[in-house]
């Protein structure tokens, strides 16, 4: 019988750790366990996670190199923000990961 990898993801900002199976959405497990990604016009403007709107941004603190490749929309949307920054609906989680949701808006830093 096969057993699932378990990791965790830890949401800086609400002090939570969540418990999930490899492959799980990122966006997805936020919402199940009541972690709340959107800002006021998020909440409003979100396209319910197809990868069309750009509004669930968050900030990967640690692990980055545990979630799927960034996709073709997500290179595009978030091309002005911080190589760090992801969109949670876009996010395929394959091991442990810190997320800082919400994070301030900024521009990438020119290197």
């Amino acid at each position: 019988m096969k057993t699932a990898v378990m990791s965790t993801i830890k949401f800086v900002k609400e002090d939570k750790e969540v418990v999930f199976a490899m492959g799980a959405n990122l966006r997805e497990r936020a919402l199940q366990n009541k972690v709340d990604i959107y800002t006021l016009k998020g909440k409003l403007t979100n396209c319910g996670g197809y990868g069309q709107c750009g509004t669930c941004v968050v900030e990967i603190v640690e692990g980055m190199e545990n979630l799927s490749p960034k996709t073709n929309f997500e290179l595009r949307k978030l091309k002005k923000k911080p190589d760090n920054y992801r969109l949670a609906c876009q996010a395929t989680v394959n091991g442990s990961v810190t997320v800082n949701t919400k994070p301030k808006p900024t521009k990438k830093s020119k290197r």
